[in-house]
């Protein structure tokens, strides 16, 4: 049982080495929240990465970065208020009794009726990751499959020594940093899509834009290949982030795309509509991803009606606990998942990995896969390593693009249910 006697919060602004841009804005730095919960005897620590513009680009586009993440984390807080004094047996029952109200409360303090669940499902990360870590602590346990629960063994079956990092191509990064990656020996190349040169929003600028930085990053890949591809070449994982408007625009990038060649590489495309706008997606020549769309287990039966065939999961953005539920959905219906990123630290990183290296591939590629993009984009990456109670394992850091997870790994759960004494002291 879980008696949540003390429940506190901090956090910490961690800045990024340049503007990050994405869904036609940029950030420039992430705020990391911190959640301590206590039965009075044992205490769970959780971390997690707020990302306003990822979640809800309305409310990022409306507030400054300091006031839309603060908007955010009032959210955790309130519901850390709301679970103090109550007692509860799984860390899926406490997102139970939180989802609701803090949807609710949320849309009070943004003003924003049609606020995107994502958005309450990020600010209420650090409170499970938090409840998670207590919860192993009371079952003495670090074994993920046996914390999860055996209804989703069957989901977690896979146990890959081998994880592709995936690298995120955003819309600055230069041809030299894509060169750099590829000699080093990423292979599946994650690729922001959806921008807006002129900050007109113009869709026909963006397509003209998107095709043209296709072509860029399509040149450059042409010249490596992979031993780690269906195909031998390198992969694209092009992620649209809701920007496009049709699926005429749609089917124009890809025809585009199948023009210079680069159709068969695409393994994902993920996003390409607004949340709702509902279009049945089976017609388009690629695997299709739902990501932010896919709130719940609802959710998600609604997408593979409409034709996905991918959903991505964020245990580091969603919650571990709706993400297992996600997957086990996703299970039933032979629907590919894979684990993607939101610009997280090395301790979270190791969260994605532990689902990551327990579920199937995606078609194409021959070893398991999670995206990891901090590297490339915070200013202290080296010294968050720092903060990750196992950061100096061999497993911790990718070598050549490539986690190698051993048996360690899998017995400690990568340290995610230990303490860290950095953000311990947080919340001290």
């Amino acid at each position: 049982m879980l008696n949540i006697l003390n429940t506190s919060i901090n956090f910490v602004r961690e800045p990024l080495l340049a503007p990050f841009g994405f869904k036609g804005g940029h950030l420039d730095e992430l705020w990391q929240i911190v959640v301590k919960v206590s039965d009075g005897e044992s205490s769970g620590i959780g971390v997690g990465v707020q990302s306003v513009l990822w979640s809800d680009a309305d409310v990022f586009a409306t507030h400054s970065q300091c006031g839309g993440n603060a908007l955010m984390m009032l959210i955790c807080e309130f519901a850390l208020g709301k679970i103090r004094g109550k007692s509860f047996k799984t860390p899926f029952d406490v997102l139970d009794f939180v989802r609701d109200d803090a949807i609710e409360y949320a849309k009070k303090i943004t003003g924003k009726e049609d606020l995107r669940e994502t958005f309450v499902m990020n600010a209420l990360v650090a409170l499970d990751n938090a409840v998670w870590q207590l919860y192993a602590k009371k079952k003495n346990s670090e074994d993920f499959i046996s914390l999860a629960g055996e209804e989703f063994a069957p989901a977690l079956s896979y146990r890959h020594t081998k994880l592709c990092n995936i690298p995120l191509i955003t819309y600055g990064l230069s041809d030299e940093k894509i060169h750099g990656l590829l000699k080093e020996g990423f292979f599946l190349l994650k690729i922001k899509i959806g921008s807006d040169p002129d900050g007109d929003k113009s869709q026909e600028k963006m397509l003209a834009w998107d095709k043209a930085r296709l072509k860029q990053i399509h040149d450059i890949a042409s010249r490596y290949t992979t031993e780690f591809t269906e195909n031998g070449k390198i992969a694209y994982y092009i992620d649209a982030n809701g920007r496009y408007d049709s699926l005429a625009r749609m089917q124009d990038f890809l025809d585009y795309a199948k023009e210079i060649g680069a159709l068969s590489q695409i393994v994902l495309l993920e996003e390409p509509f607004a949340e709702d706008n509902k279009l049945d997606v089976s017609s388009l020549p690629c695997r299709i991803a739902a990501d932010e769309s896919a709130h719940s287990v609802h959710d998600v039966e609604e997408r593979i009606a409409l034709g996905y065939t991918a959903i991505a999961l964020k245990p580091i953005a969603k919650t571990m606990s709706e993400s297992l539920r996600i997957l086990a959905e996703a299970h039933k219906k032979n629907v590919v998942c894979f684990c993607a990123d939101l610009t997280v630290n090395p301790l979270m990183v190791e969260i994605n990995k532990n689902v990551a290296a327990r579920i199937a591939p995606i078609p194409g590629i021959k070893i398991g896969a999670v995206e990891s993009n901090g590297a490339q984009n915070y200013t202290n990456w080296a010294k968050l390593y720092s903060y990750h109670p196992m950061g100096n394992e061999s497993f911790a850091a990718p070598k050549n693009g490539i986690y190698e997870l051993s048996d360690k790994f899998f017995a400690t759960a990568g340290g995610i249910y230990r303490d860290s004494a950095y953000y311990s002291e947080i919340v001290k």
